[in-house]
């Protein structure tokens, strides 16, 4: 079993939490605190720190239970179980409050930068949002691509941040005086029983600042003993970023009267950018720099942990079944979860394009016709409305309130229902504690922006009705089952392998091979052993067997089928002992999803290569595994007794992806003997047309034996079929650019040539690169359909 390394530890954590709050929440939303109640603007902090707090214990007890990373959704998914629609829409929804979270972290550097950062003549011409759009592109792409913040990285920048505030809270104190600056915040008190709603509507706004705390709880895989470690770093950065807030509002109170002649009501109802101007005020134009510098780091370093926040989640969902497998896959190269990564990418551009571009209050569309409703008196309507920064703030703070509601409720369902387990750290006072994080979150969600809230509901239900109209998809684990242990069959010594340690396959060629019929697997291991030899002098070949199983049965019930074609499968791969020079690993499988199990084994074992027979029955599989492969992958058909004699091969002088793959193959056999026949068809009529040789005899050397052909054939596909089965050679193709408006399984010309060299009995490989794959190459086959189409008639 591997396990994680963890090596974050409490300074680290607390690192990691202080700086995802010290983001856009406190250089936004100061302003506004200050100008609606004043001094009572830390009241408000206060209390949304302490309903965070309440959440932030339950997070701390179920991340003392499951040390993993996940956060919320992990924590409801663990609790509920048998509960699928509940734990989707707590997924869904963290998923939607972190990416709307992202969003408006970058939708307020956005307006810092209009504001404060690009000369007026390109702000006049930029459309608001357009920054915020590009930030979060890239981080997508950063994020995509792994890129890492150390722990030591995590402590220098959130040191910067805190440095930052200091710098501001100092040029206050310093500006107005320590005597004058107390005297004027303890003097900005109004009455609290008169300032309660706006008091609870500016916590509401504020909790976002707090919901950091989740980081820590989000990263617990990562944390040293995160039982004591866990707890503890939650409490210390809410305890510490709250007493940094106090001493923000304290020097936003002391705000000069005027800024530049503009009053000070004026700027400190600006909200989104009043911290920067007042910084001017307190630390003239070089400490203004420093301020908006530091703002803007502050909010990019939060967007990034937030994106990764969301990703996580996403890929969480993707191996539960609760979204679409592909959010769950890794990137071969860059092992993060990129589908994943770009989905929370494309929301978060997508909320700041409809709340900050189109419909913002600098927004090329203006209003927006949405629903409204008032509870005092009883009325519901429509009304002409902008969005902006308020609204996507309470869109994203719904998203998370509920969530942490559900959290709460399970903490209590928890104890009363898996009172055995383990807990490391114990919320005091369960269910009261509990019951009231509930009333104060739902509290909350009341005093949001109510069009924000109509948003995050709307788009909510949207997802949920998606969910029940998809159904869902069985856990990854689910999926497939071992039936057959990994075992060696044949030794590269020829010592036998059954009985014996498995060898290990550290930077060697590893080939697989998925086998449907048995007795093709012992042709299939063979050549799978004679490319691996092309690459490493002794390759490993590792066959898998996998049995399908049906949607409706329980998969265990296969399990002595599958144990009884692994018996099978080792018997005929013993009898090429001695015969190849590959290590050979069998592998037995029982698996609803035959196509998933193939690429999960070639991810989860980091093959070279992917060779399989062409299809017969499920055609889908195929072009599954061609699309998706981690690899590049071969899929051969038509071999005899000697499958590893490639001596004469026959290709085709194509273009593209596919065949520029499968070039390297042919110059590898070129280099150790083979004789390659380079076939170049004039097609006549309308069946194709011709490709430049030049392109593929570039790769071959000169010593090489390399034959040219020049032919004239109605089909480009019979043509070359015939050549190959004229000279008994090995006929290698690759995967065609024109499958997607021919819904074949390779392509025309590749399916062509695969079906006539069937019925030849000529020996075929189609050759596709996991280059082509994924949507980029799918884009790709559509946009060279017609441009091929167009290059023949113009």
């Amino acid at each position: 079993m591997v396990e994680r390394t963890r090596t974050l530890g409490f300074r680290v954590a607390f690192a990691l939490g202080l700086g995802t709050m010290i983001a856009a929440g406190i250089f936004s939303l100061s302003g506004t605190a200050v100008y609606r109640i004043g001094s009572s603007a830390v009241i408000a902090f206060v209390i949304a720190a302490l309903v965070a707090s309440i959440t932030a214990a339950a997070y701390s007890e179920f991340a003392s239970i499951y040390s993993e990373n996940g956060g919320g959704y992990l924590f409801s998914s663990r609790t509920f179980e048998d509960r699928d629609l509940l734990t989707y829409a707590i997924g869904a929804s963290l998923f939607l409050g972190y990416t709307g979270t992202t969003a408006f972290y970058l939708a307020t550097m956005d307006e810092w930068f209009f504001l404060f950062i690009l000369p007026e003549s390109v702000g006049s011409v930029l459309p608001h949002g357009s920054v915020g759009i590009a930030a979060a592109v890239l981080l997508g792409t950063l994020n995509a691509r792994g890129t890492e913040e150390s722990g030591t990285f995590q402590v220098v920048v959130t040191a910067a941040k805190v440095a930052v505030l200091f710098v501001f809270i100092g040029g206050a104190i310093q500006f107005a005086g320590p005597s004058q600056a107390t005297a004027t915040f303890t003097g900005g008190f109004g009455s609290v029983i008169g300032q309660s709603t706006d008091i609870l509507s500016v916590a509401a706004l504020a909790f976002i600042t707090f919901f950091g705390f989740s980081a820590i709880a989000a990263s617990a895989g990562e944390i040293i003993d995160p039982k004591n470690t866990v707890p503890k770093a939650i409490a210390a950065s809410i305890v510490t970023v709250t007493v940094l807030y106090t001493f923000v509002i304290i020097a936003m109170v002391n705000t000069p009267e005027t800024i530049a002649g503009q009053p000070r009501g004026e700027v400190l109802q600006a909200g989104e950018t009043a911290m920067g101007k007042v910084a001017a005020a307190f630390l003239g134009p070089f400490g203004q720099l420093l301020i908006v510098a530091g703002a803007v780091f502050s909010m990019v370093s939060a967007s990034n942990a937030s994106i990764l926040a969301a990703s996580g989640i996403g890929s969480l969902m993707g191996r539960q079944g609760d979204a679409p497998r592909k959010f769950s896959r890794i990137h071969p190269d860059y092992g993060t979860p990129f589908f994943s990564v770009w989905s929370a990418t494309a929301v978060i551009a997508g909320l700041i394009f409809v709340f900050i571009t189109l419909f913002g209050h600098h927004g090329l569309l203006g209003q927006i016709l949405v629903p409204s409703f008032s509870l005092d008196p009883l009325s519901v309507g429509l009304q002409w409305a902008a969005l902006g920064l308020n609204p996507l703030t309470g869109f994203a703070t719904f998203n998370l309130l509920i969530p942490l509601s559900v959290v709460n409720i399970a903490l209590i369902y928890s104890r009363r229902n898996d009172s055995d387990l383990t807990r490391g750290f114990e919320m005091p006072l369960v269910p009261y504690l509990p019951i009231l994080g509930v009333i104060a979150n739902l509290a909350l969600v009341y005093k949001l922006p109510t069009l924000g809230v109509i948003i995050g509901i709307g788009l909510t239900l949207l997802v949920v009705v998606a969910y029940l109209l998809w159904g869902g998809a069985p856990e990854a684990d689910e999926l497939v089952e071992e039936a057959a242990s990994e075992r060696q069959v044949v030794g590269s010594i020829g010592d036998g392998g059954q009985g014996h340690a498995l060898p290990s396959v550290d930077d060697r060629f590893t080939v697989l091979v998925p086998i449907n019929r048995l007795d093709r697997a012992v042709d299939h291991a063979r050549l799978a052993a004679r490319i691996g030899e092309l690459h490493d002098g002794t390759p490993v070949v590792k066959v898998l067997n996998t049995v399908n199983v049906p949607d409706q049965a329980d998969s265990t019930a296969f399990l002595d089928t599958a144990e009884e074609r692994m018996r099978e499968l080792e018997s005929d791969l013993a009898e090429i002992e001695g015969d190849v020079s590959a290590d050979l690993l069998a592998e037995g499988h029982v698996s609803k999803d035959v196509a998933f199990d193939i690429l999960q084994t070639a991810r989860d074992d980091e093959v070279d290569r992917i060779l399989m027979g062409i299809p017969e029955d499920n055609p889908h599989i195929t072009e599954k595994v061609e699309y998706e492969a981690p690899c590049d992958t071969l899929f051969v058909g038509g071999w005899g007794d000697t499958p590893e004699d490639l001596s004469r091969v026959t290709i085709g002088a194509g273009g593209g992806p596919h065949h520029n793959a499968l070039l390297d193959l042919a110059e590898r056999l070129a280099d150790v003997g083979s004789r390659i026949d380079v076939v170049s068809v004039e097609p006549e009529g309308e069946s194709g047309m011709a490709e430049d040789v030049e392109p593929t005899l570039a790769v071959f050397d000169d010593d090489e034996d390399v034959h040219v052909h020049t032919l004239t054939g109605e089909n480009i596909a019979a043509t070359l079929v015939d050549q190959a089965a004229e000279h008994d050679a090995t006929l290698v193709v690759g995967a065609s650019r024109t499958r997607f408006l021919r819904q074949w399984v390779f392509g025309s010309t590749t399916d062509r040539a695969v079906s006539l060299a069937e019925e030849r009995g000529v020996p075929v490989i189609v050759y596709a690169t996991a280059a082509a794959g994924g949507y980029r190459g799918r884009i790709g086959e559509a946009l060279f359909a017609p441009y091929r189409y167009l290059r023949k008639h113009l």
